[in-house]
């Protein structure tokens, strides 16, 4: 027996904010990092909830790739400012550190009733506002935590809150998005309901990602894609990931490549894995492709031609967001990439996302998507 869960609530479209303005309860904590400060968000989502009558408290110290004690923060200002409703309100480290102050409190037992949880999202990328999924760094080492207790009751948004996204952070979290409807198709945990979500997120993407990049205030453009990131993050969070993202992972918690990027320099590697590209390219996964490259209105007359068609399509959108052309164009020198090698695999191995990629991978066979990736992002 299956399962497929449909939640948090979803406000979308514009003027989305203004649904803070409904919600019940007495004392909120925003949780938040300084840029949200800076350009006067936090300040716009307090405003809402303070017009329905409620003490307002904020955290706003969460730093990117948020790390323990930074979780360790937000307790403290949870148990100080005792919120019957909490708010995160930006990308998706935000909205993870959120998750975590909430799941560590509530392990450690000190959290009895557990808030209303609301996050809206600032960037079009994680899709963390309907996910049960949360990344925290440790040291050099990403953790994904997942677990249910951790997805938001209701999540906002609002294309108003990215129009400004610079277009770099577009071009990353953009082929993030890409990378969680890909991986959550060939999921082996993939469902005709994750399915749908996922197709539909991918369509989104190739429809208008570049438009956001080259036209960031095309209100149009960032609502569809900022809805793709919602849609593909609830496509994953039923069906999960795979390697893609346990590979970058591990490289972005080495050497700080952003998250998303790492995605899109792996992503036409593992495509090609999966799909058994090289080979007799009849795999599960492989025939999914096809039928995605086919829906993108790609040419696909056989399993082969729709993949190879769906590869020039992620090697031509990179190029067209003009992401690095490899692993070692983001700066990585290869001496430090060969010694860091061995752990990131092992990393790779653990990572929650590895159990359900639809093509098993031995650590040699990860060193060497690894080892081409260093090399080139593309296979066209």
């Amino acid at each position: 027996m299956n399962e497929f869960q449909i939640k948090p609530a979803i406000q979308f479209g514009a003027n989305a904010l203004t649904k803070l303005r409904t919600l019940q309860g007495q004392r909120a904590l925003i949780i938040t990092d300084q840029a949200m400060v800076k350009f006067g968000i936090a300040e716009m989502v307090g405003q809402h909830l303070q017009a329905n009558q409620m003490v307002v408290d904020v955290f706003a110290d969460v730093t990117p790739d948020p790390d323990l004690a930074v979780i360790a923060n937000g307790m403290k200002a949870f148990v100080a400012a005792k919120p019957d409703v909490v708010v995160a309100v930006g990308g998706g480290s935000v909205i993870d550190a959120a998750k975590g102050v909430i799941y560590t409190l509530s392990q450690g037992g000190q959290l009895q009733h557990k808030p209303y949880f609301v996050a809206i999202p600032t960037t079009s990328g994680t899709g963390s506002e309907v996910t049960a999924f949360s990344v925290i760094k440790s040291n050099t080492e990403k953790w994904v935590v997942v677990d249910e207790y951790m997805l938001p009751d209701l999540a906002i948004l609002d294309p108003a809150l990215v129009k400004s996204v610079p277009a770099a952070i577009t071009a990353d979290t953009g082929m993030d998005v890409l990378c969680h409807a890909l991986e959550a198709y060939v999921s082996n945990q993939a469902s005709d309901f994750s399915d749908a979500l996922a197709e539909k997120a991918v369509q989104l993407v190739f429809a208008h990602l570049l438009d956001c990049y080259l036209q960031g205030s095309d209100l149009q453009a960032r609502e569809k894609m900022h809805n793709a990131s919602c849609i593909a993050g609830m496509a994953f969070t039923n069906a999960s990931l795979g390697i893609t993202h346990s590979l970058a992972h591990a490289l972005g918690g080495k050497f700080g490549v952003p998250h998303g990027r790492a995605n899109a320099l792996l992503m036409s590697q593992i495509v090609a894995f999966n799909a058994d590209f090289t080979g007799a390219c009849d795999t599960p996964a492989a025939k999914k492709y096809a039928r995605l490259a086919a829906m993108l209105g790609l040419p696909a007359a056989d399993y082969r031609e729709g993949v190879r068609s769906l590869l020039v399509g992620i090697d031509v959108l990179r190029e067209q967001l003009e992401l690095p052309a490899n692993i070692q164009a983001c700066g990585i020198a290869e001496h430090d990439f060969n010694t860091a090698l061995t752990a990131m695999v092992t990393l790779a191995e653990q990572d929650n996302c590895t159990p359900t990629s639809p093509r098993s991978a031995s650590a040699i066979e990860l060193e060497t998507l690894y080892r081409q990736s260093f090399l080139s992002a593309s296979l066209t």
